[in-house]
């Protein structure tokens, strides 16, 4: 066969491949839903962890490190989220949620000494003079609110203006967003949780639930 007819033969059989794949139904992938959840404890890095971790990551993450590390160690790799990965948590979050991860996925256990004082860094310390109020924008950064939500369109949560449309015409508004805010919770805007943010102030809470309601 002479050359010529070989290479008009390929190409025909690539221009049929290339429609077929062209005409194809689009793939679609459907994940599992997400089942991974922390583990309970009374420590106060519990519902920290719950707030702040589970923003960025699956409770599975924690199951991909070593066994049996140490406070020293779990704290460590709470402040690499802080200081590598930029996680929206203070020094004093790492030192909490590396002692509950430590008492609980780790070799410490909570009654240790070192564990306690960790989890109650502020304990026997004078208490710090009232802070001024904080302006509703700050609290969406340092709380990590815009990682999953934004004011005009949906990202994966819900848009504030579409919370705000919601509720437009509920006279307990505020209350059931300011609820929903602390306590966290899944099923009004999808299968996906919001993380509670149990240790924000009623004042905190007051603040963003009126600036969400008023987008």
């Amino acid at each position: 066969m002479k050359p010529m007819k070989i290479m008009t033969r390929w190409l025909c059989a690539a221009h049929v491949c290339l429609a077929g794949i062209a005409n194809a139904a689009p793939l679609t992938i459907t994940l599992p839903a997400e089942t991974a959840a922390l583990k309970p404890s009374t420590l106060p890095g519990y519902a920290l962890a719950q707030q702040k971790c589970s923003t960025c990551h699956s409770a599975d993450y924690i199951n991909f490190q070593p066994p049996g590390m140490s406070l020293a160690q779990w704290t460590a790799e709470a402040g690499k989220m802080q200081h590598v990965y930029g996680a929206p948590i203070s020094d004093q979050d790492v030192t909490i949620i590396g002692a509950y991860l430590a008492a609980t996925y780790g070799s410490a256990k909570a009654s240790d000494a070192d564990v306690r004082a960790a989890s109650n860094p502020s304990a026997g310390q004078p208490a710090p003079a009232p802070m001024a109020k904080v302006d509703a924008t700050t609290l969406l950064q340092n709380n990590a609110c815009l990682s999953c939500h934004a004011i005009d369109h949906k990202v994966v949560g819900p848009a504030y203006h579409d919370v705000a449309a919601r509720y437009a015409n509920d006279p307990q508004a505020l209350a059931k967003l300011t609820s929903s805010i602390q306590h966290g919770g899944s099923g009004k805007w999808g299968d996906i949780p919001m993380p509670p943010f149990a240790q924000l102030s009623p004042d905190d809470l007051h603040s963003l639930a009126t600036f969400i309601l008023q987008q």
